[in-house]
């Protein structure tokens, strides 16, 4: 089995001095890796945050979750990004998605595709990516990117390029992550308040849907399945360290059902991959089971100090 991984999120807008402390403590605690979002909205932006992070820290690997391939032309992204991997000395992870949150397309003009044209232009974009790290100069004649004879510099630490996260919860995005990740970031098919989501579906968030989306992945990533490593995290709710977790997964219960009008058993709640909730014992055998029963060692915990406890008990075993 892989050794468990875990990542921790720096989000909140703050001054250098504040990051660069929490920085050092996720690395003490043990997290693998230091993640930031890429929203336009009240946090800090990704590029210069992970050079912050990478600057503060000797070993603790910084990375995004995820970058909106939308925001950026990649070759200019890819720029950004082998920088960071040359400042950090080799310390960058790249996870990158296609978009999905209208509201910020809308607020700067952006045209909002249908989801096939931004899976698209992702697929393409990471192609672009890897062409521009790896050596010499290449061509690319695409429907969303053209590249003539471009060599893109500088050129990443790690070889032939940093590793890349591509997460989602349908069936044709996670296979385009097994042919093209390193790490696959298996994701429910529910957005918070998705009554107005006709794509919503709870009982993505169940076991049985973790295991039918796993066999997808399976079949896409051929030969190269054992080499990928399976991440999840939180959702709907947030992480709760608690000894009433029943309790507390019949509420989520309740605006589940209110939300979408579908039905998941508190129990299935506290069984999911991407419901945190329970002791810090509960959870610790729950990480465990996932590992054991599904492949999964990488887990985004959200806040650096609420299952620091676990962290550093499981981190590398």
């Amino acid at each position: 089995m892989r050794p468990f991984r875990f990542l921790a999120e720096a989000a909140e807008p703050t001054d250098g001095r504040t990051l660069a402390a929490d920085a050092r403590r996720a690395e003490s605690i043990g997290y693998s890796v230091l993640i930031v979002p890429d929203h336009l909205i009240e946090q800090l932006a990704p590029i210069p945050t992970m050079a912050a992070i990478a600057a503060a820290t000797e070993r603790l690997r910084v990375g995004t979750f995820v970058l909106n391939n939308d925001l950026r032309h990649p070759a200019v992204l890819a720029q950004d990004l082998a920088t960071i991997d040359l400042l950090s000395g080799g310390r960058l992870e790249i996870g990158i998605g296609a978009g999905w949150r209208k509201p910020e397309y809308d607020a700067i003009g952006l045209p909002f595709d249908p989801v096939g044209v931004r899976v698209s232009r992702l697929e393409e974009a990471i192609r672009v990516l890897k062409g521009c790290f790896a050596d010499g100069s290449f061509s690319f004649p695409g429907d969303h990117y053209t590249i003539t004879d471009f060599d893109g510099q500088p050129k990443p630490v790690q070889r032939p390029h940093p590793p890349f996260l591509v997460g989602g919860g349908g069936r044709r995005l996670l296979s385009l992550a097994a042919r093209e990740a390193d790490v696959v970031g298996l994701a429910p098919r529910l957005m918070p308040g998705d009554q107005s989501n006709p794509r919503a579906d709870p009982r993505s968030i169940t076991l049985e849907a973790t295991a039918e989306k796993i066999g997808w992945v399976r079949e896409a990533a051929g030969d190269r399945f054992d080499r990928l490593e399976l991440n999840v995290y939180p959702t709907i709710t947030d992480v709760s360290v608690t000894d009433h977790a029943l309790a507390e997964a019949a509420a989520v219960a309740d605006r589940v059902r209110s939300r979408t009008g579908v039905e998941v058993a508190p129990a299935e709640l506290l069984e999911s991959p991407h419901i945190f909730i329970g002791s810090l014992d509960g959870l610790t055998e729950k990480f465990q089971m996932l590992r054991e029963r599904f492949g999964i060692s990488s887990i985004m915990t959200g806040a650096i100090d609420e299952l620091a406890p676990i962290v550093e008990r499981l981190a590398g075993t």
